[in-house]
This record gives structure tokens, C-alpha cells and sequence, in this order.
């Protein structure tokens, strides 16, 4: 007998060398795996992620599932026993019993990326892991201006790292938010769609940076998506200021769904 359960669970990437299983590397799914088999007693069970962050990146919202063998647990319990069992750089903070035909990454609907810049002049030694650091003058106006090119259906080849393994690069982006807190000197991207290529989103923060500091025209998206070359985009932003925010298996709120509103 065998349940599935699904997990919701946050994850400080900095000591992580990705989520996905590596030889001889610490990652957020051999700990996981780790942890249930000491609760099987010693088998092994597979562990599968809504999406595999890199080395570096965070999490707030990152979903799990796995099939468990033997006696069915509560899924409260399950959460709490696991907790017990990982290391404090990560939680489970939300659990279910999930039919059969649920796959952590299949029944997604969209994902939400967060990304933080910190625009201290100086690198904030207590944010360094947690943000990118660009330090020189931003007109958030005019990234939020260029920011809606890139709402709808478009291929990303532009913006997709060489290393991805995914031949078919037409993605859609609902949502994309960009916004500043003085107080903190920071700037929140916000990205949501249904799905995201192999870096696609430090891309995008990277190619919005250049814009918001005179770099590139405001004007240049339309360009760079029919271009399908990344070549125009070579910037990428560091992997310590992107989190996986949340992962929807409903339907994406409207409030969200600035492509549907548009058309």
C-alpha cells in the first residue's frame, strides 16, 4: 500500500547545491530523502520537486510529493515528523493526502517567482546570500514600462541559458510586478506564468536592469523576443536573489492574469 502526500516547504538555497539529487553534493531532495528513510526504516523513497531551483536559490513556496509505503500517517503528522528530521535551513509548513494521479509538477497551473535586489552602495554582508546587489541608479518606472512586453505567449529563446534541456521555448507570463522600497533600498520583481525556462527569470532581471539604468531602451523587449537569440540578453542575475514564491494547482486569480485583462 502506498499514499501519496503532497508537501509545501521553504528552503534557505544558500548551503544547497540545488534542489535536485546530485553525487556527493548536499541538496534539498537528498535531505528529504534522507529524512523518509529513517522513517521507512531504510527504503528508499522517491522524492519529486514542482520545480528543480539551482544552487543558491530559495524557496517560500516550493511543492513536494512522494509515495509512501507501509501504514498510512496523518498528513499533520507526516509535516511534524519530517520537520523533526531536516535540517533547520528548511520547514514543511503545509501537507495533504493527494489522489494518485496528482504530480507535484504535471498539475501545475503557474509558477510565481520573487526576485530581490538590494541597491545598498556597499554589499549588506547580512543580505549578500539572500539578494542580487546592483548599487548603481534604477528608474523603476521605466522597467515597469518595459515589463509589459513581456506579458502573453512569446517564445523566450532570448531568454533561456544554454543549459536548458527543453526544445520548445513558448512560455506565457500572467503577471509581472516590479516594485521599490526606499526605506529598505530594495526592488521586488515579480513573475508569474506557466512555466519558466532554464534561468529565464535572473535573465529577465538582468535584461530589466539594464533598462532601468539606461542601458538598453526601454522599448527593446519586442526586439529581443523576435531576435530568439541569447546572445542579445548575455546578463544573467545572481542565483541569491531569486525565490520560488508560490506554485498554483488551481486555476491562477485574475488578479494575477494581466494577459487576459490586455486582450
Amino acid at each position: 500500500m502506498m499514499t501519496r502526500y503532497k508537501l509545501t516547504m521553504a528552503y534557505d538555497g544558500h548551503l544547497f547545491h540545488g534542489f535536485q539529487i546530485q553525487p556527493n553534493q548536499r541538496t534539498v531532495q537528498g535531505a528529504i530523502e534522507e529524512a523518509l528513510m529513517k522513517l521507512t526504516k531504510g527504503k528508499r523513497v522517491v522524492v519529486h520537486g514542482s520545480g528543480r531551483t539551482d544552487a543558491g536559490v530559495h524557496a517560500k513556496g516550493q511543492v513536494i510529493h512522494f509515495d509512501y509505503p507501509g501504514k498510512t500517517i496523518p498528513a499533520k503528522n507526516m509535516m511534524l515528523a519530517l520537520n523533526s528530521l531536516m535540517p533547520t535551513d528548511t520547514v514543511f509548513f503545509d501537507s495533504e493526502i493527494v489522489d494518485d494521479d496528482f504530480h507535484v509538477q504535471y498539475s501545475t497551473k503557474g509558477k510565481w517567482y520573487r526576485y530581490i535586489v538590494d541597491q545598498h552602495h556597499f554589499v549588506d554582508p547580512f543580505r549578500r546570500f539572500y539578494t542580487g546587489h546592483y548599487p548603481y541608479p534604477l528608474d523603476v518606472k521605466k522597467m515597469q514600462q518595459a515589463a509589459q512586453d513581456l506579458i502573453g505567449e512569446h517564445d523566450f529563446t532570448s531568454f533561456a541559458a544554454s543549459g536548458g534541456q527543453i526544445k520548445d521555448k513558448v512560455r506565457t507570463i500572467y503577471y509581472v510586478n516590479i516594485q521599490e522600497d526606499p526605506k529598505e533600498k530594495k526592488i521586488i520583481f515579480d513573475f508569474i506564468g506557466n512555466g519558466f525556462l532554464y534561468n529565464m527569470v535572473r535573465i529577465l532581471v538582468a535584461a530589466l536592469l539594464e533598462i532601468g539604468n539606461g542601458k538598453r531602451p526601454v522599448d527593446d523587449f519586442p526586439r529581443v523576443i523576435a531576435a530568439k537569440d541569447r546572445q542579445e540578453v548575455r546578463g544573467t542575475a545572481p542565483a541569491s536573489g531569486l525565490y520560488l514564491y508560490h506554485v498554483f494547482y488551481d486555476k491562477v486569480p485574475t488578479k494575477y492574469r494581466l494577459d487576459v485583462k490586455n486582450n
